[in-house]
């Protein structure tokens, strides 16, 4: 490549001026840096490119904290809506009154109260995550058919953490609810009807022999 030049040129065509043969490039360039910019600045104010944006919003999502009766889900749910500021969703306020009854006498619920009790709970979760982007739930969610329902009504990504502890701790925790319409006694129905997650689901499984603070905590750093 040659280092003279015959002449520099302007974006617009115009002619800088007539290099001597005899001039290195060096000192071309120093002539041009003494003339000004090679290329136009813009004609219009409207044709800069900003210098900074906004920052992208974040991803809509759901978290579901899961589990059967007395592990926590509704603690931890409360901690986790306030530390991301967002709404918390009771999943035991979207019973029917039937289904109320049902377990305060004792038997367990079937496939068949649980459907329109999952539809209503994730269509209302749903509206949170559209009005603010982010909601958190407390529902047992214990099998994966439940949970996969939810993912349908809910539409955006649901990040599910199962509270999980042994039968006598949740027994204990259980007994220490007074006034709850769920009793000790659907303790073992629960335990035999849950399906932990599977890997490919992505949960998250806590055991809750740890402070509700440092559960929350831990979560957070894995939400992220």
């Amino acid at each position: 490549m040659s280092l003279f030049l015959d002449a520099a040129w302007l974006g617009d065509g115009a002619q800088i001026g007539t290099c001597d043969k005899g001039r290195s490039f060096p000192e071309v360039w120093r002539g041009l840096i003494a003339v000004g910019p090679i290329f136009p600045a813009p004609k219009h104010k409207d044709a800069r490119l900003p210098i900074s944006a906004d920052p992208a919003p974040a991803a809509a999502r759901a978290v579901i904290v899961m589990g059967v009766s007395g592990c926590g889900k509704s603690t931890l749910g409360a901690l986790l809506a306030q530390a991301l500021d967002c709404p918390f969703l009771e999943g035991d306020s979207y019973h029917s009154a039937a289904a109320v009854e049902k377990m305060r006498g004792g038997q367990a619920l079937t496939d068949a109260d649980r459907w329109p009790w999952l539809d209503r709970l994730g269509a209302a979760i749903a509206d949170r995550v559209a009005a603010q982007g982010v909601a958190v739930a407390a529902c047992s969610a214990l099998k994966r058919t439940y949970r996969d329902r939810l993912r349908t009504a809910i539409g955006v990504p649901v990040h599910f953490i199962l509270l999980d502890n042994d039968r006598d701790a949740l027994l204990a925790r259980v007994g220490n609810r007074p006034g709850h319409y769920m009793p000790a006694s659907l303790l073992d129905s629960q335990l035999a009807t849950l399906e932990p997650p599977l890997p490919e689901e992505g949960a998250m499984i806590l055991t809750t022999d740890m402070p509700p603070d440092v559960l929350r905590d831990r979560v957070l750093d894995w939400l992220g």
